[in-house]
């Protein structure tokens, strides 16, 4: 593939999937990330670039997005792109893609494993094993799974997919979304706190940003209470970290698997030697199929672009 234009430059923000890497090498492509001083450079180079391509945990920041005054398009190598400011950036007449799709099997496969591995102790189980601590009155009894109350938080793509699976356990299904959800059988709570009352699990699976910061707050932990598990598939912004490090460490809710934290790679200490805890290091989607898909669904949105002037998969507006 060959760019559509002359002296129509794309930006890379930071590492990515070397297969998307190739695919940019077809466009003039900067890479910022190489750069010792990335301000000078874009004072010096900014203008001429007309798209940008990034990852969903850097994004575009707002001082790159003002450094550029020919950018059209930002596409994001990920489902999640609350790093960027897109009200802020559709403004400046901005367009912006994600990856959708393409990872809600992984992602909903890695949520039930977490709660399966996090109820049934699995790897509090194979550390007991491999210290030689296995005695013949055996490992402790855990929380069975199939039959219980599990509420899901944000019932979009990612969440759907989660419940078809959990499904198969004979699980009583809730959810809690901006508004109910059409065609959906499941019992629809009001609230974050109403779904956690009525739940023996609390699987996060809603969009990051603003308007779900801290959505998962103490009170909901509370309710959640002390026989409650937490799944966090989401961002760690959706969860208030403090409460929930108090919540564990008191033992006021029985345990949590997360794949996401508020400041990683940083996880906090007390969590580390928890056996109720199962910590993972953000790799829901990590997997060969699922990234490579990812990549060249990216790449589509910015060869699109390029070629069309339009964006494959833009951000639902």
């Amino acid at each position: 593939m060959t760019v559509s234009a002359p002296n129509r430059t794309v930006l890379q923000m930071c590492p990515l999937l070397p297969s998307l890497e190739a695919g940019l090498k077809s466009y003039d492509t900067v890479r910022l990330h190489e750069h010792p001083d990335p301000a000078a450079f874009l004072a010096e180079r900014g203008r001429g670039i007309v798209a940008a391509v990034t990852s969903a945990r850097v994004g575009v920041p707002d001082d790159v997005m003002d450094a550029l005054p020919d950018l059209k398009a930002i596409v994001h190598f990920g489902v999640g792109y609350e790093t960027t400011d897109v009200v802020r950036a559709r403004a400046r007449g901005i367009d912006v893609s994600n990856t959708p799709d393409v990872l809600t099997d992984c992602v909903a496969d890695l949520a039930v494993g977490g709660l399966i591995d996090v109820m049934r102790r699995l790897a509090a189980a194979d550390r007991y094993v491999r210290r030689g601590e296995w005695t013949p009155n055996g490992y402790p009894l855990t929380a069975k799974v199939s039959g219980k109350r599990v509420g899901i938080l944000g019932l979009g793509r990612i969440g759907r997919a989660i419940a078809t699976r959990l499904e198969g356990f004979g699980v009583e299904l809730s959810y809690h979304s901006r508004r109910p959800a059409d065609g959906v059988a499941y019992r629809y709570a009001a609230s974050a706190e109403e779904l956690a009352a009525g739940a023996d699990a609390l699987i996060v699976a809603t969009s990051g940003g603003d308007g779900t910061h801290g959505l998962v707050s103490a009170a909901v932990l509370d309710a959640l209470g002390p026989q409650g598990y937490l799944v966090n598939v989401a961002r760690g912004s959706v969860v208030d970290e403090p409460a929930l490090v108090a919540a564990l460490t008191e033992g006021r809710i029985a345990g949590a698997a997360l794949d996401v934290f508020a400041d990683e790679p940083n996880v906090p200490a007390p969590l580390l030697d928890l056996d109720s805890v199962l910590l993972l290091p953000h790799i829901a989607s990590a997997t060969h199929e699922t990234r490579e898909a990812m990549g060249g669904l990216a790449f589509t949105n910015l060869h699109r672009f390029m070629a069309e002037g339009v964006l494959h998969t833009p951000v639902p507006r």
